[in-house]
């Protein structure tokens, strides 16, 4: 695999850009990432939380969600 198609490498690239995540628990988050790492910890800022898709939460801090716990990660273009 080429080294800049990796998938870490791919979400790195879209730091500062909205993407939505999905958990393994069926929970979505939607938001700005700030940053991610190797083992794909991610800190999202105005984040909000969607449950069966209906929004439940906004949060106005940023929010940590452990890589291990992330089901997909949909990249959006920067707007």
């Amino acid at each position: 695999m080429e080294v800049n198609r990796k998938p870490l490498n791919m979400l790195a690239r879209f730091t500062n850009s909205p993407v939505i995540i999905k958990l393994k628990n069926g929970v979505e988050y939607h938001g700005i990432m700030e940053y991610c790492d190797g083992y794909m910890n991610v800190v999202l800022s105005q984040a909000k939380e969607f449950v069966n898709g209906q929004p439940v939460m906004s949060y106005g801090t940023n929010v940590l969600i452990r890589g291990n716990n992330i089901l997909y990660v949909v990249l959006e273009s920067p707007k």
